[in-house]
């Protein structure tokens, strides 16, 4: 129990590769896994962590060997997070832009399907939204947090124009 099963720089070197790995993930799927969780969404992340689990471990089952992967996981996430705010180059890579959806009036097809988007998710936005139809969105945007953001006709150019921001979610 505590004695280290594997050296301490393998378990570093473990949970810095799959950290990168499961990162290059998200980032590859899209800003859509990273907006509000559905179901199917939380049983893939509870299913990764547990395949994952060996190949950040490997045959170590001790508790300073999960304290080191622990303390690994945190220091590259704090790395990362510093890095994204010092270097423009890295927040780009990094993160996602925001993605217009829809304008004046009309959705943009094509480009919902490429998000991951289906049209019941963005009618709920506009209902959030308080808009009843999309004829009277002047423009939606799929926000890099994965959130909707819809600016109505009437509220452009507007002093008290409102804007929300509403999560996306995958349907079911």
């Amino acid at each position: 129990m505590w004695t280290l099963g594997t050296p301490p720089l393998e378990l570093v070197a473990r949970a810095a590769i799959i950290y990168v790995v499961f990162f290059g993930a998200l980032r590859l799927f899209g800003k859509r896994e990273i907006g509000q969780f559905t179901l199917f969404d939380l049983a893939l992340v509870l299913l990764a962590a547990n395949a994952l689990q060996p190949a950040v471990t490997g045959p170590d089952a001790s508790i300073p060997g999960g304290l080191i992967v622990i303390l690994t996981l945190f220091v590259l996430n704090r790395g990362v997070a510093i890095l994204r705010v010092r270097s423009p180059f890295v927040r780009r890579l990094l993160e996602f832009g925001p993605t217009v959806i829809g304008r004046d009036g009309a959705w943009l097809l094509p480009t919902l399907i490429r998000q991951g988007l289906d049209l019941v998710d963005v009618e709920a936005a506009l209902r959030e939204h308080g808009l009843d139809a999309v004829k009277d969105m002047k423009l939606a945007t799929l926000e890099a947090d994965g959130s909707i953001s819809i600016v109505a006709i009437d509220s452009v150019g507007a002093a008290g124009s409102r804007r929300r921001r509403t999560r996306s979610r995958k349907p079911i």
